[in-house]
């Protein structure tokens, strides 16, 4: 099914609903990003730029109930409004969110509709200070923009970039790792419109020159995707997951989370990329995707070891797949399956230590391959710990009765006598 591009020529386009979930994601990310800034009394600024690389037109209408839907430009400037407000309300220190705004669209009428909106809303004095609008390609300013952040804030670059392309080709992942080598807090939301890649790979050898466009050459290795459809029953799992692997190993990001956005219309399904260079931005992102998880699915397993359904052995997975032939939910099954997995799989990973690990250490070195959350870790570990199956030691010695205000620097040990179970 060929994607439809939006057209904002003769005004608003229509957007579908898994388009609109994707906008809510951002909208709770944000909200949930500026309260974890923002949590000293003593602070008084928050420098941040925020940049949507493929803004839009700014304005849709639902395709279903044809009320207007406002795009993610809008979202990025009423979040920080609403922030402001929320984090001020009941500070003796007010603090003073110094936020600057980059919407880049190559689109001429989008791009045209977008300031026209904008104005109408008010934003028309803030246009060339503060927002900046652009007729251009992302890829043509991105290193005018990412200059601009070093100059705003050259300690460590706080930025979000929103990279809602059309289809999977206008991000390759040199200028990702562009982006996170030279900002060091930058964080990444991308969209990768999977499904037509997956499309296109069954055309032939075109997808050689594309994978290589993308900066991730040779990715089956060396076999075609002839040579794989005819080997593999479940050829079209393989290729995703090999594609993501590679993917962000070399987008320079040190965490992210492998989540698909699904069009319950069964044509479009697409990844939504969180990278960031650090577990706890991880950790919020997998928060607000439990928290919305009407349209979120992935493909791998519930505990520590997600990449090795992900990765795909047709022998282990192929059971996988009958039980769970749509995949994995974020409901509230998800998460008795997950805290079910972690339950045996943390107790191997600190077993496998005489000194045991910290939890800041298990969550950060593990949360790339595992859906669950770190409050969902906690829940597993509050299990285990009820159970006599680990033991938790602060930095003082003390050992904790409960997970629930386990800190980064806690270790986590095995107990005198193991059980049986976990001796195997």
């Amino acid at each position: 099914m060929t994607l439809k591009q939006y057209n904002w020529k003769d005004g608003p386009d229509l957007i579908q609903q898994h388009s609109v979930a994707k906008h809510r994601i951002l909208e709770a990310y944000l909200a949930a990003y500026f309260r974890t800034l923002v949590s000293s009394p003593n602070q008084d600024v928050l420098k941040l730029t925020l940049v949507d690389g493929f803004a839009g037109g700014g304005l849709y209408v639902h395709n279903d109930t044809r009320e207007p839907v406002k795009g993610s430009p809008f979202i990025f400037l009423e979040a920080t409004r609403e922030a402001e407000f929320l984090i001020n309300k009941d500070r003796r220190k007010p603090v003073h969110l110094q936020v600057d705004y980059f919407f880049t669209e190559a689109d001429r009428h989008a791009h045209m509709h977008l300031d026209k909106v904008l104005r109408e809303a008010g934003y028309g004095d803030r246009i060339g200070n503060g927002i900046y609008i652009d007729h251009a390609r992302f890829q043509d300013k991105a290193d005018a923009i990412i200059e601009f952040i070093k100059r705003k804030s050259p300690r460590n670059g706080r930025s979000i970039f929103a990279l809602d392309q059309y289809g999977y080709k206008e991000v390759p992942t040199h200028l990702l790792r562009k982006i996170f080598a030279a900002l060091p807090s930058a964080e990444v939301i991308l969209t990768f419109g999977v499904d037509s890649f997956m499309n296109f790979a069954s055309d032939g050898d075109q997808v050689k020159d594309l994978l290589n466009g993308l900066g991730i050459p040779d990715i089956f290795g060396g076999r075609s995707v002839e040579e794989i459809k005819a080997s593999d029953r479940d050829w079209r799992l393989f290729l995703q997951s090999t594609l993501y692997r590679r993917l962000v190993e070399n987008s320079g990001a040190r965490h992210f989370t492998p989540f698909f956005i699904r069009n319950r219309g069964g044509h479009g399904d697409y990844w939504l990329i969180h990278m960031s260079q650090h577990h706890r931005a991880r950790d919020v992102m997998t928060e607000v995707h439990w928290a919305n998880n009407n349209y979120f699915i992935h493909y791998g397993g519930a505990g520590l070891d997600m990449f090795q359904m992900v990765g795909y052995d047709p022998v282990h997975d192929a059971d996988y797949l009958q039980q769970s032939p749509l995949g994995f939910e974020f409901d509230d099954i998800a998460r008795r399956a997950s805290i079910a997995a972690l339950n045996e799989h943390i107790p191997r990973r600190v077993y496998a230590n005489d000194a045991g690990i910290s939890f800041g250490e298990l969550f950060a070195t593990t949360c790339n391959s595992s859906p669950a959350s770190a409050r969902i870790y906690r829940q597993s570990i509050g299990t285990l710990l009820d159970e006599q199956a680990l033991e938790i030691v602060g930095a003082d010695g003390t050992k904790r009765r409960s997970s629930a205000q386990i800190k980064d620097s806690d270790q986590i040990m095995s107990p005198p006598q193991r059980t049986l179970f976990m001796a195997v």
